[in-house]
């Protein structure tokens, strides 16, 4: 095998320099088809073409040789790291050329996950790229699907920061697009418990920021609650008052005027990098006056479901002003999302408000027990009466034989 791999690199070595190029691809293709060659001389002699791509100056030369070199290696599985290495330095190429959408599809083929011999942090690097470039090519259901064969545990390797730390920005870029709001803070959350970031006061303080906005963006949720909770308490949050009345409005159970909320955080809250940089899908505009009013007018009818068991329509639209129309879209979207329980009467706009009853799985197993026991206590007794009945109607009829 020495003497072969030894023999095989010479003849190729001869070829480069001399620069014959024709003469390296046949040689190449021969050498690496010729019937029983040694495994181990065919990956030395990858490894030693491999490093020839480089050194090639010429774009028309390095791609010829890089479409050799990956036939050649065509189901050979002791090449495997060989090829992929190569076909993302062809990807890079025809990314430099203009042509994202080849890139994507070259980059796509190699099932990365499955190279058991490639190194962990370059298997995380590769996947990275293929990330990238299906998000420039605005592939984001690809775009989730590889996402997801990054483990939690590579993520919480502390060698994986840096790598750590791009996956997020990228994976915020990707539920902008599906303005996945909480999913976002999520996100922002992972980049802020970074050491690198939490050395960075001025970075951290930016990175809670946008946090603080993404969960005001964010549907209500226990979830959502509880994070606002706990990045109320963050010692940072002092550093950032505005903010931190921001959440105040927003735990404290009163409806919130939109003309007051506009005076004190419009100016602030547009000039955040959530507000400032957004995809190409939706504006600013649609951000700030959709998303936002949305979440203010939620907010506002969740307290009155607190403060009120009956209201007309009318009423409530009035104190929200809002439509009639809108504020019943709002109410039947939180309804259907179980966030509240609400009743209403279309010919008279009466809205009725049910209280929910924050109960755990053993609580609701115990009232259903009880109910089911008073439910057959029922039955016994109506039995009973009805027997009772029965008896007295003998007792009064007289026999037929009498």
């Amino acid at each position: 095998m020495i003497s072969t791999s030894r023999i095989l690199i010479s003849i190729v070595k001869i070829c480069f320099d001399s620069q014959k190029w024709d003469l390296l691809n046949e040689n190449l293709k021969a050498l690496t088809k010729r019937r029983n060659q040694l495994k181990q001389a065919i990956t030395n002699l990858i490894q030693e073409v491999c490093t020839y791509v480089d050194k090639i100056e010429n774009q028309q030369i390095k791609l010829k040789l890089i479409d050799t070199i990956r036939e050649a290696t065509a189901g050979k599985l002791y090449v495997e790291v060989e090829r992929a290495r190569l076909t993302k330095i062809l990807a890079d190429v025809k990314e430099k050329q203009g042509n994202l959408k080849d890139a994507h599809e070259i980059l796509q083929d190699v099932q990365i996950e499955t190279l058991g011999s490639m190194d962990k942090r370059e298997k995380f690097e590769f996947i990275l790229e293929q990330m990238r470039l299906c998000l420039l090519n605005k592939d984001f259901l690809r775009m989730q699907i590889i996402s997801r064969k990054i483990s939690s545990k590579a993520l919480h390797d502390p060698n994986f920061q840096d790598l750590k730390l791009k996956f997020y920005e990228l994976m915020i870029q990707l539920d902008q697009n599906e303005k996945s709001y909480f999913t976002i803070c999520q996100h922002f959350k992972a980049i802020y418990d970074l050491t690198e970031i939490q050395n960075n006061e001025t970075e951290a303080l930016i990175i809670l920021a946008n946090i603080v906005v993404y969960l005001i963006l964010s549907p209500y949720s226990l979830e959502q609650v509880d994070m606002i909770n706990r990045i109320r308490q963050d010692k940072k949050m002092d550093k950032l008052p505005l903010y931190k009345i921001l959440i105040k409005w927003f735990l404290t159970q009163e409806i919130i005027n939109y003309k007051d909320f506009l005076v004190t955080f419009e100016k602030e809250i547009k000039a955040t990098p959530s507000f400032r940089t957004v995809p190409s899908c939706f504006s600013n505009l649609d951000r700030w006056q959709v998303d936002l009013i949305n979440r203010i007018n939620e907010h506002n009818i969740r307290i009155m479901s607190i403060y009120y068991q009956r209201i007309n329509l009318l009423r409530m639209s009035e104190l929200l002003n809002m439509t009639p129309e809108e504020c019943e879209e709002i109410l039947r979207n939180l309804v259907v999302s179980k966030i509240i329980h609400a009743k209403m009467d279309r010919i008279k706009n009466i809205i009725t408000f049910h209280q929910i009853k924050n109960q755990s799985p053993e609580d609701i197993l115990n009232e259903w027990s009880h109910n089911n026991d008073a439910l057959m206590n029922l039955v016994n007794k109506a039995n009973h009466i009805i027997n009772k009945e029965f008896m007295m109607r003998k007792i009064k009829t007289p026999s037929i034989a009498a």
